[in-house]
């Protein structure tokens, strides 16, 4: 994992077409904007996770 530090205004790009920037950051709260390709898939770490309890629950619930 790369951990990178960041000031408002900075970017990293991933690849040639993703890039993500430091909009603001204040104590406690970040903002990011994302531009990337529409078929990119951007999930918050929050519903990515429910995603993966779901689809787990699902896979066992079809399993029994």
């Amino acid at each position: 994992m790369l951990v990178l530090g960041r000031k408002p205004g900075e970017f990293v790009m991933i690849g040639d077409d993703i890039m993500v920037k430091v909009v603001r950051s204040e104590k406690g709260d970040l903002r990011l904007a994302i531009h990337a390709p529409e078929s990119v898939k951007i999930t918050r770490g929050e519903i990515y996770g429910e995603s993966d309890v779901q689809t787990n629950a699902m896979g066992r619930a079809k399993g029994s």
